[in-house]
This record gives C-alpha cells, structure tokens and sequence, in this order.
C-alpha cells in the first residue's frame, strides 16, 4: 500500500503522541475529523497500523537480560519448532532468516542463569539442531519508526 505525504504525517502524530485524541489530531493536522479516521481506518485494514498498545519495558518487567539465539532448524521443521517458540514467554518476537540459522529469536530473562535455562528449554524442542546465542550489551538505537515515517512522507512529497 503507498503511503502518502498525509498519511505519513498522520502516523508521525500517532508514534509521537500515541495518547492524543483523533480530535486533536485532526485539529493539528488541518484536517475534517472524518477525513482522518477514513486514514486511520485504510492504515489498519492495509495492515500499516499493526497494533496500538503500549510498548513495554522487559527490564522494568524484571528481565534485564536481553539475547539474541540463532537457532538451526532440521529440514521440514520450521513451523512446528516456530510453534514451539510461541510457547516460550521469554521469547519476545521470533523471524525466519537467511545465514547462519534459520529462526532468530529476541529473549529477555532475568540473568544469565535464567536465559541458559531458556535456551535449554528450546534446545529441547523437537526439530532444533543447534543453537547460537549473543547477550546484549547496551541497546544503542532503541526500537523507533519516526525517522522511516519521515523517509516515507518525503519521497511521497517528491513523487507528488
């Protein structure tokens, strides 16, 4: 779906003030109140707005350990090994990739003890061969959509 230079603006406003009325954003957009729920709605159904809810800390959360595993999967087993991960509640997201393994996996565990006894528990899953994994030391770029909303507003306003 191609987003526009107002669509863009819009999901500017939302990552940047995520408590503000549709009201308030429309008054700060310029725009008619329907016109940017008809924006917001086309956004949500297009699948560019995937959720609304609060991002939360897995620090604050009491687990300051975060990793990265690398996990090598036997031929045919990807999905159900996938299956498996969903299971973990340590498992904070999980993608399929190319390179060294075939399924990433973001883990947060409270210490170093505790994420060996995660990595245990996914070793143990039928289908993984192997797995590699890298603590994090410092987060240096933190989760942000700002500055590829930016990119994607301007290259909409070059093309219009």
């Amino acid at each position: 779906m191609a987003v526009d230079a107002l669509d863009a603006k819009i999901l500017r406003l939302l990552l940047e003030r995520p408590r503000t009325s549709a009201r308030e954003y429309a008054r700060l957009l310029g725009i008619a109140r329907g016109t940017l729920q008809a924006r917001l709605d086309r956004l949500e159904r297009t699948g560019v707005i995937t959720g609304t809810g609060p991002r939360l800390s897995p620090a604050a959360l009491g687990h300051p350990v975060l990793a990265f595993v690398h996990i090598e999967v036997t031929q045919g087993h990807l999905d159900p090994v996938a299956d498996g991960l969903a299971e973990v509640p340590e498992i904070i997201e999980a993608f399929s990739v190319t390179g060294g393994g075939d399924l990433l996996a973001r883990v947060a565990a409270r210490d170093a003890a505790h994420l060996e006894d995660v990595i245990q528990r996914l070793v143990r899953l039928t289908g993984v061969v192997r797995t590699r994994t890298e603590m994090v030391l410092r987060e240096r770029v933190p989760y942000r959509m700002v500055p590829l909303v930016d990119a994607v507003g301007r290259a909409a306003e070059r093309r219009t």
